[in-house]
């Protein structure tokens, strides 16, 4: 089992890079970045808790005085391939056990390639746009816009749903909800509320409008849809809007699965993809533009992926292919369709899922995911974003005399709207866990919290 806590050098504070020092600050770990821009410097001197180092990352000065021969972790997540390539080879020289690195291409993936990551000296490639490929893909092969995540060894799963003025749940508290639905075991683990984050407790209300992430058993989500009213549907009509590295992408992966079109605004762009999607009908226009999705018949679709570079763009292309086509339903009693928007700032994530997305994506966080359950393998055994909010789900082993193994969750002090212990397993079989369960060493845990409350969660379960 590695250490609790690492020494990390990070080289790249722009994207990937600030929202991963950020998560790992949190936790706790030693960090030390080295970055080149003074604005982004300036930025991460007054919200991370890290030794900055304003440099060039290839300067061997730099790394010196970074102390790099005394490292765990190097993170080179630079916009830079030849950078964070020779970053690693570089640390592989100091002797820095573990090396992860940013590399858009590809080819260093492949068995066959002339040059592999071993090669490089790398143990972790991170291609951000990869990762969110196949999230959508994995997504869309659930046949549901409202899985999110298998947890518990695929046992569970949390859910995203949004709640409409008419579900069964809208207007109740979570205690009465909890009393009235005694038989059916599921919880509301997160609220994505205007631009907020809420971890909910029994005193809070479910309002319309509200994006809610549920936990519940595996074979009860059928159930549990109905009735946030979210029926579960088999969903195939698939429409992409943009065409750059993850649109394409995501047509590759499904376009021997699903009938899909894509929607490309610049005509050089959309000719190149023609030669390289078989399947995938592409359609040149601007898919923000009302009369450019009616043509490509939006109101036919199951599910709308807004790809483009520009945050605002996706978001609002998202709402308006929603409102269309319910305007449609209504005359046609059509289904709803469900709706994937790519957001590249975080601080849109929540906003993008209570204007209307179901389904909220940014490769930030994901890249960052991918990198934090390679560290915190055999400590954390599990870890996942909650796509669309700032809530982090993960497994860990209560320790021995562990603040949590003192006394039943609804007497443990300090978790009231950080944290929520959603799941226990003992002797094999996983509960969903209740204000009177009572964690014992040795019990795995499915954890829930704010990302910045990571911490306080590993302190109450961890010795």
């Amino acid at each position: 089992m590695p250490k609790k806590n690492a020494n990390i050098l990070l080289l790249g504070l722009g994207g990937v890079g600030y929202h991963l020092a950020k998560r790992l600050t949190h936790e706790g770990h030693a960090l030390t970045a080295i970055e080149t821009d003074p604005d982004l410097i300036k930025r991460a001197d007054g919200e991370i808790d890290a030794r900055l180092i304003r440099a060039d990352g290839m300067s061997f000065a730099s790394w010196e005085e970074a102390g790099a021969r005394d490292m765990d972790y190097l993170i080179a997540v630079t916009d830079n391939d030849a950078v964070n390539i020779l970053a690693s080879l570089l640390a592989d020289r100091c002797g820095i056990p573990q090396k992860i690195s940013r590399v858009r291409s590809l080819d260093v993936l492949k068995p066959d390639a002339l040059l592999t990551a071993a090669d490089l000296k790398i143990d972790l490639v991170i291609r951000p746009e990869e990762l969110v490929a196949k999230e959508i893909a994995r997504l869309l092969k659930l046949r549901t816009g409202n899985a999110v995540i298998d947890i518990a060894d695929g046992r569970m799963q949390v859910t995203a749903a949004r709640v409409h003025a008419d579900s069964a749940l809208a207007g109740s508290k979570l205690k009465d909800i909890s009393r009235e639905y005694a038989d059916f075991y599921f919880r509301v683990v997160s609220i994505a509320r205007g631009i907020n984050t809420i971890i909910p407790g029994g005193e809070d209300e479910i309002l319309p409008g509200d994006h809610i992430y549920v936990l519940a058993y595996t074979q009860d989500q059928p159930r549990l849809l109905e009735l946030i009213g979210e029926p579960r549907e088999q969903r195939h009509r698939i429409m992409i809007i943009g065409g750059g590295l993850v649109g394409l992408r995501v047509a590759e992966l499904l376009e021997n699965s699903f009938p899909i079109k894509l929607v490309e605004k610049d005509e050089r762009r959309a000719e190149e993809l023609s030669y390289l999607l078989d399947r995938t009908e592409i359609l040149r226009g601007d898919g923000t533009h009302i009369d450019t999705l009616m043509r490509a018949g939006l109101q036919d679709m199951d599910t709308i992926i807004t790809a483009t570079g520009d945050n605002e763009t996706n978001i609002m292309t998202s709402v308006l292919a929603k409102h269309l086509i319910q305007d449609g339903s209504r005359n046609r009693g059509a289904s709803k369709a469900r709706t994937i928007a790519l957001v590249q700032r975080e601080a849109y994530l929540v906003l993008a899922s209570t204007m209307g997305s179901d389904v909220v994506l940014n490769k930030k966080v994901l890249a960052g995911n991918e990198i934090l359950k390679y560290i915190r393998r055999g400590q954390l055994l599990s870890v996942a974003q909650l796509h669309g909010c700032d809530t982090e789900v993960v497994e860990l082993i209560a320790e021995e005399g562990a603040p949590i193994t003192h006394k039943p969750l609804h007497e443990a002090g300090g978790m009231q709207g950080k944290i929520i212990i959603g799941a226990v397993r003992r002797s094999g079989d996983w509960e969903i866990a209740t204000g009177d369960t009572h964690v014992q060493a040795g019990d795995k845990i499915i954890g829930i919290s704010k990302s910045r409350n990571l911490r306080d969660l590993q302190a109450l379960i961890l010795s």
